[in-house]
């Protein structure tokens, strides 16, 4: 696609909004494997099992869950904590390398659990812990218990969280599988993998593949996306490699060269998102897809809720109940928009619960 916007010096939302919609692959369905596009992705977010499942169906032409769950049971996928010490379905290449990548703020997270790990030694808990679940998958409540038992005055959750964050552990199929239920066991990256973890890579090489999937985008967008602080001088060291712009705050913004930044008119099909998808939740300032009226609305204390977006913006919740979508929009859509919306929704539904039929039908709007 041709590059519109080379010669600005200012992006404004619309312009930053189709450049991350195009790179998120959610302007028009790509056709590319789903293992291309976790990789492409850096990660879908995967704290529950469902949502990197709607993740693809919402991305990628002729996508249906056997396509991930198929690479997953074949261990070409995984689900590891990494960024923001939350769980992402990653390329088992990207799982041995982000991890290590990431591995600092993961050791910074347990200083807030130093007082229940006082006397603990962690190279001895990580040792142990180690031995304990490649021997075979452990739950976090096995994990705890066992480790309990070499420090009884410690904190059980502590001690847990301590294994987390010293360990890759990712969570073995059935988990995670499309379809099949199981409970979350445990066993380290390499031990599922069967091939040691790979040095972490340098910042910089990082700070490009961010940039494919989310840019343009400032030093806090991608410090915000991995969790992890210190990225400027990666970002100064790539400058020569870079463009960069600004948006309507003033606010540096950083891009590859030859990437795609459409014209702010291109037009945004509506997309069903699941709850936790990372286009909402990879940069610093989300006004690019979350208008300011409408911050929050998506999230409920800890719940977070399936998206809608109409003309590429936040505008609405979805859910699955009793055989009908319900459709939740913020604002009254026009005629167009709703006729967009309900074939949009057909078309998710197809591809996604295609053996059974389901109603549409429109909720109350909110606020």
């Amino acid at each position: 696609m041709a590059n519109n916007n080379t010669q600005r010096s200012v992006l404004g939302t619309r312009a930053l909004n189709r450049a991350t919609l195009d790179r998120q692959l959610l302007l028009r369905p790509a056709r590319m494997t789903a293992v291309a596009a976790v990789e492409h992705l850096v990660g879908l977010q995967a704290q529950n099992v469902k949502p990197p499942y709607y993740a693809l169906a919402a991305r990628l032409d002729g996508f249906g869950p056997e396509a991930l769950s198929t690479p997953m049971a074949g261990r070409e996928v995984v689900r590891v904590v990494t960024m923001r010490s939350t769980i992402h379905t990653h390329t088992a290449d990207d799982c041995l390398t982000l991890r290590p990548l990431v591995q600092p703020a993961r050791d910074r997270e347990l200083v807030t659990f130093r007082k229940g790990l006082a006397g603990v030694d962690l190279d001895r808990l990580a040792g142990l812990a180690r031995d304990l679940v490649e021997t075979e998958p452990r739950t976090m409540k096995q994990l705890r218990e066992a480790l309990l038992q070499e420090w009884p005055d410690a904190d059980p959750q502590a001690l847990a969280v301590a294994a987390r964050c010293r360990l890759p552990l990712v969570q073995v199929t059935p988990r995670g599988l499309w379809g099949r239920s199981g409970q979350v066991s445990l066993t380290t990256a390499e031990h599922w993998l069967g091939r040691p973890a790979e040095p972490a890579p340098a910042p910089d090489a990082v700070v490009l593949r961010y940039l494919a999937a989310f840019g343009p985008a400032s030093v806090k967008d991608m410090q915000t996306w991995a969790g992890l602080t210190r990225l400027r001088e990666a970002f100064e060291r790539l400058r020569p490699r870079l463009v960069t712009f600004q948006d309507d705050k003033g606010v540096e913004l950083f891009d590859l060269p030859d990437a795609s930044r459409p014209d702010p008119d291109t037009p945004a099909p509506p997309r069903f998102l699941p709850e936790f998808d990372n286009l909402l939740l990879s940069h610093a300032d989300r006004t690019r897809v979350v208008p300011p009226e409408h911050r929050g609305r998506s999230w409920q204390g800890n719940i977070a809720y399936r998206t809608l977006l109409v003309d590429g913006f936040l505008a609405g919740l979805w859910r699955l109940e009793d055989h009908t979508l319900v459709i939740e929009p913020f604002d009254r859509l026009t005629r167009a928009q709703r006729d967009e919306v309900t074939a949009e929704g057909e078309r998710m539904l197809r591809v996604m619960h295609p053996e059974s039929s389901h109603d549409i039908r429109f909720g109350v709007v909110r606020g």
